[in-house]
């Protein structure tokens, strides 16, 4: 039997209100910004339902004295949008910078991407809510039954407000000592020669991947790592040789950009495929979901106030054909209506054409990619949606997926002898507006979980999701033109933000379709220790083992620098070792104050690049050692884990 929601269907409760409109929407603008900055850094994002409903909270009820749980929902919900729509965007769109089809992000290419994909995700993820959340009870969503575990708790909001505003100041203190002064290195490493083969090792100074490592736990931080280890430590020296008059670290730079990464794209290309074979039945499913909404929906405006009155009642009519039936109908069970799902997949597909006609400028081949876009995007939306279910949205394979949309884009296009800038444009565009709607599909789907825990009525959290994508659409061009401008996206020297999903996908197009050759040998290389992965991992499920070998985190790791897996690593084992001493306790904090580091380096990384960009010589520009920066950093790593062991879970 499902368990009773906190606000029983029958109980009426302030739900979309103005103050959680706006709230949710200008924390949907700083998740997306700070996410921003870390998936172009790290390659990975984080989710913000949980800061956000904590944020919401200690906004709602400690600072205005009000705010129900439903009211905190919406703010949490529309918070997590923006975060889910930055990690969209920043996987592809920068890779038309880095292949040269633009020269800097342009505006309204840049919105369109976000926007388009954002709304498509939502709705072809809404007709599955029911065949996928409500009737499947083996799909925990775990993301989802965390946040609303945090709403519950909501009267000890303030101390978990205190965990991030703690974690913010110290996150900016220490980007700013990093990137604003250069007190410290950003990364501390070195190479040797052995035998003329290169032995990498390295780490970057950075709070923000320690509190990831941290909040993603120790099993895929390790996961992470061991990626690393089989790219940098095992396959980087087998691969090539330091060629005289190259030092070693130049040397291992350069193998691994030119040859060590498209291991990784291999072992995400079998992850990706074999997730969608894996969830073949919730396809299925979501199809027959859309059956469902059709025979139960009929138009209805959203509700825009407290839960009850004439609002409610409209809802509740429009809701099914026959309005004696729908009154009956709990407000619990009411999803958007059709009507309006058909009308937003009409404007955003036909948007969808005249975007790509603009971009690529040949009707043709804009009609063939919008027909793949529509297409493969459902798909994706599908498996996202399901593997949000198994194990989470954090930890889907978006970068998989994504790869898979590209290799079909490109794929069609090449039997039809499309080549050229056209073509990249075109593959890219795909790539964009799926991993959008990829992204914010799995994020809805924990949303939409939390929503049905705590008595949330879901059409109300569908149209707040379709504002959240509206409201920082516009806002995701300035900040990557800013960061590009001050630290450089995909450029690969010091200090740069490599955007590692990006450059690949930029490596792919260009190979495909312009002068680039890609190392074939290497992504066959990690298809096959994807697969070995695979049926590894299949062997310890059976065992019933506590550790897996999920391919994913394992192919990030290959394709990230060591550099960045080291911080995670560093994270992953302060929580397994705060855990044992409290017995489990602290970790709640912890993973507050780590929301708190990400925050606070991210975005004052984003501020600090505003003189760095219009007044270089602004801030003094000190010389980083590199003994300072490992204790500087040691020091945070010991104040994380203080805080940790102190605050209960």
């Amino acid at each position: 039997m499902a368990p009773q929601p906190d606000v029983p269907a029958h109980r009426s409760a302030r739900e979309i209100t103005l103050a959680a409109l706006v709230l949710g929407g200008l924390l949907s603008i700083v998740m997306g910004a700070a996410n921003t900055y870390l998936g172009l850094y790290a390659g990975m994002t984080v989710s913000a339902s949980i800061p956000a409903a904590v944020i919401s909270m200690g906004i709602l009820r400690g600072i205005l004295r009000r705010g129900s749980v439903l009211e905190n929902n919406i703010v949490q919900t529309m918070a997590s949008t923006g975060e889910s729509l930055a990690a969209g965007v920043i996987f592809t769109v920068p890779a038309l910078v880095m292949v040269g089809a633009w020269q800097d992000f342009r505006f309204w290419p840049t919105t369109l991407i976000v926007l388009l994909g954002g709304l498509l995700g939502i709705v072809f993820m809404v007709p599955m809510r029911r065949a996928l959340i409500v009737d499947r009870p083996d799909l925990t969503y775990p993301e989802g039954v965390a946040c609303a575990e945090v709403l519950r708790a909501g009267e000890t909001g303030g101390a978990g407000v205190q965990a991030i505003a703690s974690g913010v100041v110290v996150g900016a203190v220490f980007k700013f000592l990093l990137s604003g002064i250069h007190l410290m290195q950003e990364t501390v490493e070195g190479a040797l020669a052995i035998g003329r083969r290169a032995f990498y090792f390295g780490a970057d100074m950075s709070v923000a991947l320690l509190a990831v490592g941290y909040i993603v736990n120790l099993q895929i931080a390790a996961l992470i790592t061991l990626g690393g280890v089989i790219g940098w430590i095992i396959a980087l020296p087998l691969l090539g040789t330091v060629a005289p008059g190259t030092s070693a670290l130049d040397a291992a730079w350069h193998l691994w950009e030119t040859q060590v990464r498209f291991i990784g794209v291999g072992a995400m290309l079998v992850g990706g495929l074999f997730s969608i074979w894996n969830v073949r039945r919730g396809i299925w499913a979501g199809l027959i979901g859309l059956r469902g909404v059709a025979q139960t929906s009929a138009p209805s405006a959203p509700a825009a106030g407290a839960g009850g009155g004439s609002a409610a009642g409209a809802a509740a009519t429009a809701e099914h054909p026959d309005p004696h039936r729908a009154a009956r109908r709990p407000r619990t069970e009411r999803d958007m209506p059709l009507p309006y799902l058909l009308t937003i997949f009409l404007a955003t597909t036909i948007g969808t054409f005249f975007f790509y006609d603009h971009l690529i400028g040949e009707v043709g081949i804009s009609l063939v990619t919008t027909l793949i876009m529509v297409v493969t995007a459902f798909l994706f939306v599908a498996v996202a949606t399901y593997i949000a279910g198994l194990v989470g949205s954090s930890n889907s394979p978006v970068s998989g997926m994504t790869i898979c949309a590209l290799l079909i884009a490109a794929g069609v296009l090449l039997a039809l002898g499309i080549r050229g800038e056209s073509a990249i444009l075109a593959t890219l565009g795909v790539a964009g507006v799926v991993c959008c709607a990829t992204c914010t599909s799995g994020d809805i789907a924990q949303d939409l979980k939390t929503g049905q825990l705590v008595g949330a009525t879901p059409n109300r959290l569908q149209w707040a999701e379709v504002i959240a994508a509206i409201i920082p659409a516009a806002c995701f061009a300035p900040i990557l033109a800013l960061l590009h401008h001050a630290y450089g996206i995909g450029t690969g020297e010091a200090g740069s933000l490599r955007a590692p999903q990006a450059a690949l996908f930029a490596s792919l197009a260009d190979g495909f379709f312009g002068e680039g050759a890609l190392p074939w040998n290497m992504v066959a290389i990690g298809a096959a220790i994807g697969a070995a992965l695979i049926l590894a991992d299949g062997y310890l499920r059976r065992r019933g083992a506590g550790f897996r070998l999920h391919v994913m985190p394992v192919a990030v790791g290959m394709y990230l620098p060591l550099s960045l897996d080291i911080p995670i690593l560093v994270g992953g084992l302060l929580r397994y070792f705060v855990a044992r001493r409290r017995a489990g306790g602290g970790e709640g904090i912890g993973v507050l104050f780590g929301s708190g580091l990400i925050a606070g380096e991210a975005l004052l990384g984003i501020l600090i690049a505003i003189p760095i960009s219009l007044a270089p010589g602004l801030l003094p520009h000190l010389a980083g050692w590199a003994v300072p920066s490992l204790v500087i950093f040691a020091g945070v790593v010991a104040l994380y884990a203080a805080y940790a062991r102190q605050g209960g879970s």
